[in-house]
């Protein structure tokens, strides 16, 4: 039976709320952290049980997430009927939906095909760290890319932009790009977000790109780890509340950083994530790698 303290819980749900919706890939971070912390925390974090905790966590960000994107998921909907129904002037909403569904389907079937090779590697703080690196060199490496360009600035219709900019096969390609989140250290919103740049769309509307993609992955891996987590005996009643805890925590941080992030990629860059990333991948792949 899994057991876990309510200090743990609470920190694990603050990381979690975190660097969810930041580049920064909110898995490798339940992984290195524990793992730089040691003792008891590395102990938590070996067990297979863990990786459960982290995943229905994900359950508290995106009832954050679409609280506060609700309205825009609403109206995204509403456009979406009126184009089934081919009104005069249906708007964006139906080919957004379906970039979004296209663009969510490559991660169900991958996450679903390779479940257990994931899981086996969740654990190993090494391979984290690498991922981290390489998360960090294509943050840098698509503000480099783009830093010249001149992005398509649709500042009154973003639904608009990202339909034009990005076709259907693209959305489906994200989405592959995106099923590569579920190695811990790669960001699902930064592999969103640096696709919708390289497509030529401005950092704030790539960004608001990776919010609307990141709903329906993040909903979907907690549906399906929650009820083996919940399932009688998976956890020990003493950790119960914790769990709760860990949940309600989840849900601040996730709500606050959203908020954050949606003014910080109107006029700010991917570059200190990236070298975020870079800096804690290699020192953590010297730890680990080397020292380990």
């Amino acid at each position: 039976m899994f057991h876990f303290t309510y200090l743990q819980s609470i920190v694990i749900g603050l990381l979690q709320g975190i660097t969810e919706l930041f580049p920064v890939s909110s898995l490798g971070h339940a992984v290195l952290v524990p793992a730089w912390l040691g003792g008891s925390w590395k102990t938590f974090a070996a067990d297979p049980q863990y990786l459960l905790v982290a995943v229905a966590f994900h359950l508290a960000s995106a009832i954050a997430l679409f609280i506060v994107f609700g309205s825009r998921w609403i109206t995204i909907l509403q456009s979406a009927i009126q184009g089934l129904r081919k009104s005069t002037n249906p708007g964006s909403g139906l080919p957004l939906l379906t970039r979004l569904v296209v663009g969510t389907i490559p991660v169900a079937i991958i996450g679903l095909l390779l479940n257990k090779l994931f899981e086996r590697n969740f654990g190993k703080p090494v391979l984290a760290a690498i991922f981290l690196a390489v998360n960090g060199l294509i943050l840098l490496s698509v503000e480099r890319l783009t830093e010249r360009r001149h992005p398509h600035v649709h500042a009154k219709d973003s639904d608009a932009a990202i339909v034009e900019r990005v076709s259907i096969g693209q959305a489906f390609v994200v989405g592959v790009g995106e099923s590569t989140a579920l190695f811990a250290g790669i960001s699902r919103f930064g592999v969103s977000i640096s696709f919708g740049m390289l497509r030529g769309l401005s950092r704030s509307i790539a960004a608001d790109f990776a919010f609307l993609l990141a709903f329906p992955a993040i909903l979907g891996a907690s549906i399906v780890k929650l009820p083996k987590l919940l399932h009688h005996g998976a956890i020990a009643s003493a950790s119960q509340g914790p769990l709760l805890a860990g949940t309600l925590a989840a849900f601040i941080a996730t709500f606050i950083s959203v908020k954050f992030l949606v003014r910080y990629f109107k006029s700010n860059s991917l570059r200190p994530f990236a070298l975020y990333c870079l800096a804690v991948g290699l020192i953590s792949i010297i730890r680990f790698g080397l020292f380990g």
